[in-house]
């Protein structure tokens, strides 16, 4: 009781001798739910005082109860107790000389209301082209959402992700260049709001959207790019072959996005650049083939396997998908036989990062010895001397899919006419020299 009462409590073992004071919380200026300092106090109907951002959290979880009492909660209505909250803010005063920070006097949240509203004044600015009107109310549109989470999911369920991109992509139908500020800063609000819905993902894959955003990626700063990086991903994941093909048939896009990889400037963009590059060279399109040929030429195949060397299971699993892709085709097959690192990175992923890097090194070396007929059993010669024999048998010991099981059991049929005058040794590929 005294501890509550003083706010703090002795701590043993100062050098000095003294007593070391830790402050504490007193216990009803916490939440109950996260047990932190209430920044917002909110009480439910139950009379029970949260946080308004813990609670909040709780009922779009999908609980429908008071987490104190256990009571069904049948008026989510949230009172500010605001006694409870200047209380809270003249302990904080108190305690400065402690390092505690006066918490800041809440802002009243958006209502869907005020939300429908701004978004209905965007629609007009953007049918009407005016740039600086639209900005104006994106701008309005940020600082609510970075007053609160709560304020970001208002925004997001009443519709905002829809507006803003019939908006952007307005903007870009007129001129890039002449629109070039209202346009990042719409995509940079869209960037929070991932992911997006049908409607929104339409607007944001039309052809001058798609146009935009590989503007973005030549001509903005890193921010700009990552930005749009990021949208491009967001926008391929969610598998429509109308905007693989638009955005494929883009001159320059196929470069920038082997450059982004090379040159890895920044975390955010090699992945993201990645999973575009998967997400191209995996579809289904009539394109397909040509798409992969395209990377192929650009030396994706050796900018692949540097990654492999010494990357993150993120960004292994990645450039293995779109190897094992690339192995699909002819040139694929024969830029990667002719690299030195190929062979002996493949079999070293095995059952080494993730079940995923397993499926995909078993299936490209698959393709590789199979479909290799030109290398005369080279490829199968090189694999069993870097042990790929024992590591295909520990895959069917441990387990895997049936079609991963498949491969590696018709993988260990092709090397084992070559195991009689071969000696299998581990592979090392830290001494194999780069074929460029």
């Amino acid at each position: 009781m005294l501890e509550m009462v003083l706010g703090w409590r002795r701590r043993k073992g100062n050098k000095g001798g003294k007593p070391k004071m830790e402050l504490v919380i007193p216990n009803h200026f916490r939440c109950p739910i996260s047990l932190d300092l209430m920044k917002d106090p909110v009480t439910l109907s139950t009379g029970i005082t949260y946080d308004r951002e813990s609670v909040e959290r709780w009922f779009h979880e999908g609980n429908i109860t008071c987490p104190v009492t256990n009571q069904v909660v049948r008026n989510f209505d949230m009172i500010p107790n605001h006694s409870l909250r200047i209380m809270i803010q003249d302990w904080c005063v108190e305690n400065r000389q402690h390092g505690v920070e006066r918490i800041p006097t809440p802002r009243i949240p958006v209502t869907p209301i005020e939300v429908a509203d701004l978004l209905m004044q965007v629609k007009a600015s953007s049918r009407g082209l005016d740039q600086h009107g639209c900005l104006e109310l994106v701008h309005k549109m940020e600082k609510w959402g970075g007053e609160s989470e709560r304020n970001k999911r208002c925004i997001v369920d009443n519709g905002a992700p829809v507006t803003l991109a019939c908006a952007f992509d307005a903007f870009a139908n007129d001129s890039v260049e002449r629109n070039v500020v209202v346009l990042e800063e719409i995509l940079s609000s869209l960037n929070w709001m991932f992911p997006l819905q049908l409607e929104a993902h339409k607007c944001l894959g039309s052809l001058a959207s798609l146009r935009c955003m590989v503007w973005f990626l030549k001509h903005q700063d890193l921010s700009g790019k990552e930005k749009s990086i990021v949208a491009l991903k967001e926008l391929l994941s969610f598998g429509d072959e109308h905007h693989v093909e638009a955005l494929s048939q883009i001159e320059g896009v196929n470069e920038l996005l082997v450059e982004f990889i090379n040159k890895r400037v920044s975390p955010t963009i090699t992945k993201s650049s990645l999973r575009v590059v998967w997400y191209l060279v995996s579809s289904s399109s009539n394109s397909s083939e040509r798409i992969k040929l395209r990377f192929v030429e650009l030396g994706l195949v050796s900018s692949l396997l540097d990654i492999l060397i010494d990357s993150d299971k993120s960004m292994c699993e990645k450039a293995l998908a779109i190897l094992d892709s690339l192995c699909s085709i002819e040139e694929g097959r024969n830029k990667a036989c002719g690299n030195d690192l190929t062979i002996p990175l493949l079999v070293k992923k095995i059952l080494r990062v993730s079940p995923l890097t397993t499926e995909h090194s078993v299936s490209a070396i698959w393709k590789l010895c199979k479909f290799g007929e030109k290398d005369e059993g080279r490829t199968l010669v090189e694999a069993l001397q870097v042990g790929a024999f024992q590591k295909l048998l520990l895959v069917l010991q441990v387990g895997c899919g049936d079609e991963t099981k498949e491969k590696a059991t018709e993988l260990l049929k092709l090397l084992n006419p070559y195991r009689a005058e071969l000696e299998c040794i581990d592979s090392d590929y830290k001494n194999v020299k780069r074929s460029f």
